[in-house]
């Protein structure tokens, strides 16, 4: 396909039209990083120069339309329904890559895996449909309101599953068979053979998986205002409301004005700044394991 767009330049010269092509856009997509950072910065700078940046953390409450400007509770609220999230759905996604791979039957990987493919595109408010006129009512009858920081934990396993699972199983069918073909020589059970030599072969995808379930978690917005109950409060326990830092953006930003729009331009600062943080623990890890 390559050679039919430039037929008359030779091998090196495509090569050095493609590595400037890419370069081009690697510039476009870091120049847009930067004034979307830029853009957020000063529409913040109003607040920012009128109450401090400590306020959004030692406020009494958020309230805007009385001074308060509190992020704390949207902060932990996210972080902890982000977290529960990974920590579900990582192991269903490895195990659910393992089953296509080595267990299900070739129609049944091949269903399986048609079915994540399917999930992986379904939009965050199908879940959150889903989840509010099933999940929500069946959490109310455990313990009310039934919007809570369980239902959000629980649809956003739901939602990151595929993505986590696609991505271990793309790495496992790029393995090199000789791996298991000498565990097998060796009289390795297939269990022994998969943790002992398959999953530490493969942990970049793992990671790199878990790492993209992490982000698509992070930015859901219909989803978690659907079924988290959008309640700015720090919670107690798993069946109190919450509101998260993208749904505090999407709920309040169509009226607001003044300082209160400043500060919604400071929880998406806020939500960048997580993202930053989440990213280069990521990068962290992998040195330390030596993942990459």
């Amino acid at each position: 396909m390559i050679s039919f767009g430039y037929k008359n330049l030779c091998p090196r010269k495509i090569d050095r039209v493609l590595a400037w092509t890419v370069r081009g856009i690697a510039s476009v997509v870091g120049i847009l990083v930067v004034v979307i950072t830029g853009f957020l910065i000063i529409e913040s700078l109003p607040i920012l120069d009128d109450i401090g940046i400590l306020a959004f953390l030692t406020d009494a409450s958020w309230s805007p339309a009385q001074g308060f400007y509190n992020l704390t509770p949207m902060l932990v609220g996210t972080l902890l329904v982000v977290t529960g999230a990974v920590v579900l759905a990582a192991p269903v996604g490895i195990l659910s890559a393992l089953f296509c791979h080595y267990y299900a039957p070739p129609f049944l990987a091949s269903f399986y895996r048609r079915l994540l493919e399917l999930m992986a595109g379904f939009p965050g408010v199908i879940y959150g449909l889903w989840g509010l006129v099933v999940l929500v009512p069946l959490i109310n009858r455990l313990h009310p309101p039934g919007t809570s920081i369980l239902a959000g934990i629980l649809m956003l396993a739901l939602l990151i599953i595929p993505t986590i699972a696609l991505t271990v199983d793309a790495t496992l069918a790029e393995m090199n068979q000789v791996y298991w073909q000498g565990a097998a020589s060796l009289g390795l059970s297939r269990w022994g053979t998969i943790l002992g030599i398959m999953l530490p072969a493969a942990r970049l995808g793992v990671f790199t998986g878990i790492i993209l379930g992490i982000g698509r978690a992070l930015g859901e917005t219909m989803l978690v205002l659907m079924v988290c109950g959008n309640v700015p409060q720090i919670p107690d326990t798993l069946f109190d409301p919450i509101r998260t830092l993208p749904a505090n953006i999407a709920l309040e930003m169509a009226f607001a004005l003044g300082n209160h729009r400043s500060s919604l331009f400071v929880t998406g600062l806020l939500l960048l700044a997580v993202s930053l943080f989440l990213a280069l623990l990521a990068e962290a890890i992998a040195e330390e394991k030596h993942i990459y």
